[in-house]
């Protein structure tokens, strides 16, 4: 369920950018993307306007309730603070220091 629940609130954050970017402002934005007059070219002025506001409204309110719901549920589950050097620092083994494995040893020539 929260995997689910994340892919629908990255797709909702992905959607909402390229909305707000394809909307026409002072700086032209993205609205020349479908080429010539951009997206006012199958619709009119106004009509792009209220049809890409209200999209944006309603990709809005999703990310609102997703950002919620995400939160609910995640709210019970706690995760035990690992530090990831805490963790390698209890998986390092420290050899025995035994004096006599530490000197090397040299061929002994056969008579």
């Amino acid at each position: 369920m929260g995997t689910v629940l994340l892919v629908i609130h990255l797709l909702v954050c992905i959607f909402l950018v390229a909305c707000i970017l394809m909307q026409r402002s002072t700086g032209g934005a993205l609205d020349g993307l479908g080429g010539g007059s951009g997206a006012s070219s199958f619709l009119s002025v106004r009509g792009t306007g209220n049809l890409l506001t209200r999209t944006t409204a309603i990709l809005a309110t999703l990310l609102f309730v997703t950002s919620i719901s995400l939160a609910l549920y995640y709210r019970g589950q706690a995760r035990p603070a690992e530090s990831l050097l805490d963790k390698a620092a209890a998986e390092q083994t420290v050899p025995a220091n035994n004096p006599a494995n530490d000197i090397p040893q040299a061929p002994v020539a056969e008579k």
